[in-house]
């Protein structure tokens, strides 16, 4: 069966039985694909038959929603007896957390978990960290996986690359130095194309293959991963500090449904007469903007990131939905735009939108003229951010978090990708790192603070209100209870 559905690079891989493998890849070449393959193969097993459980771990929600529906779907093509799989939300002290389960008739399991080593206490099988390069502690998890190697489990470890100080390439290095005997395994983009990666692509959708189409489609994918693509598609780590949002993280939380509404003005404009600077704001908004903020009726937060000149003003719009999820639905970015018009803008889309949350303005500079004005307008519900590495540190790591969760999104827009790009550690603190974009069109990771500016917004008007007290009742034995079982009788 795995010589005709698996390519040989994955063929490798699931006939390697080492106790400890690490795989050292490219982005999107099957290799979580093939592995949900080998823990269905292994819980399917009987216990003589050597069958063991897995445990998954990963550092996004989604990642580990989609490994358990690739469990799901490899155990009803091979005719595993499985049950269907579960969605079980968890009890913590921080947070609920959301697994999956499929359970064998072997009595063997496959468990999807969050990416922390307590989720590994009392285990006994197999553990696979995936995107291990983007994991909290890799050295915690490690270490808790390790432990289950002494009663016969193995430890599977899948990675892209996230710089070249990272403990993932840490680990590689003491394999190929020979301090560790773990085995390796190394699949570039260019190696699974040679070994078939482009013609299965093409069998799946029914497209005809030819050199010349592997080759465009070659060239698309590399021009789509820019910049990242010596990482991302060619296993090459880049220089320590590059890369705080992974490119597969932004890939899942990205929503191209996302508006995205852009106005740049030449330098005469900012001395034009202001009846004619009002009037062409004023039917550039009601042409463009009122229509997206009269649909969105739940509470929204705005987020600002501002310039006057040379870099621009981004201003992102967070919707709270019923689920608690905060959503971007529309993004404005002014460029060379005179402060008055900045202001006029302001103005009008906080006195449009039907449920204004709250907003989050930056006050670094000439932005400070701005956020007061709003504060002055909106007393209690404007925020004016100074900026500094400490409250980076405490508010970044708490939006990529919730990006994790599949809790918020960012647009599609492949320049405000690009801002969360060039977000990379300093000294430790996640902060801009580096310009994007050409002379024209200089940025300088303003979408990412913006969507920061707003994440932050929701986050204080919460903590303003009253946590209600909440609780879930528990069904206890009572064992004085005449006719009542014992809760030891089991």
């Amino acid at each position: 069966m795995t010589e005709d559905v698996l390519l040989p690079y994955q063929k490798e891989w699931i006939e390697d039985e080492a106790e400890v493998k690490v795989w050292d890849k490219s982005r999107r070449i099957g290799a979580s694909y093939v592995e949900a393959l080998a823990s269905v193969l292994e819980a399917a097993k009987s216990k003589e038959a050597g069958g063991q459980s897995s445990y998954y771990l990963s550092y996004s929600k989604e990642m580990t929603q989609q490994f358990a529906q690739d469990c799901a779907f490899w155990a009803k093509h091979i005719n595993a007896a499985a049950k269907e799989l579960e969605e079980i939300v968890l009890k913590d002290e921080d947070k609920d957390i959301t697994v999956y389960r499929i359970r064998f008739a072997s009595g063997y399991e496959i468990w999807c978990l969050p990416s922390v080593a307590r989720s590994l206490r009392s285990k006994q099988g197999r553990v696979i960290i995936d995107e291990a390069a983007f994991v909290e502690d890799l050295d915690a998890l490690l270490k808790a996986a390790m432990a289950l190697l002494m009663w016969g489990g193995c430890v599977r470890i899948l990675s892209t690359h996230n710089g070249d100080d990272s403990p993932f390439n840490e680990l590689i290095k003491k394999i190929k130095e020979g301090k560790l005997n773990y085995s390796l395994h190394h699949t570039t983009f260019d190696d699974a194309l040679a070994q078939g990666l482009y013609k299965r692509i093409c069998l799946v959708k029914k497209l005809a293959w030819s050199p010349e189409a592997e080759k465009a489609w070659r060239q698309e994918i590399i021009d789509k991963y820019s910049d990242d693509a010596d990482e991302e598609l060619f296993c090459i780590p880049v220089r320590a500090g590059t890369r705080y949002f992974p490119s597969a993280l932004l890939e899942a939380v990205t929503d191209n449904s996302v508006a995205v509404m852009r106005k740049s003005c030449e330098d005469s404009f900012t001395f034009e007469k202001e009846e004619k600077r009002i009037k062409e704001f004023d039917k550039w908004l009601k042409r463009e903007v009122r229509d997206i903020l009269l649909a969105h009726t739940n509470a929204v937060y705005i987020g600002e990131d501002f310039a006057r000149s040379g870099d621009l003003t981004c201003i992102l719009f967070d919707e709270e939905m019923p689920d608690g999820r905060l959503l971007t639905f529309l993004a404005i970015e002014l460029r060379n735009v005179p402060f008055a018009q900045q202001w006029q803008v302001i103005k009008y889309v906080m006195d449009t939108l039907p449920n204004l949350g709250g907003g989050a303005f930056d006050s670094r500079g000439n932005g400070q003229m701005i956020a007061e004005l709003a504060a002055q307008e909106w007393p209690g519900y404007v925020y004016q951010v100074m900026i500094t590495a400490k409250w980076y540190s405490e508010n970044f790591p708490g939006l990529k978090g919730s990006m994790e969760d599949s809790a918020t999104n960012i647009p599609g827009d492949p320049f405000i990708r690009d801002d969360f790009r060039v977000v990379g550690l300093k000294a430790g603190v996640p902060c801009v790192l580096e310009r994007s974009g050409g002379p024209r069109e200089r940025r300088h990771g303003d979408g990412a603070i913006a969507k920061l500016m707003a994440f932050y917004a929701a986050k204080e008007d919460d903590a303003k209100g009253y946590q209600p007290m909440t609780y879930e009742a528990v069904e206890t034995v009572n064992r004085y209870r005449q006719g009542s079982k014992d809760i030891w009788d089991d």
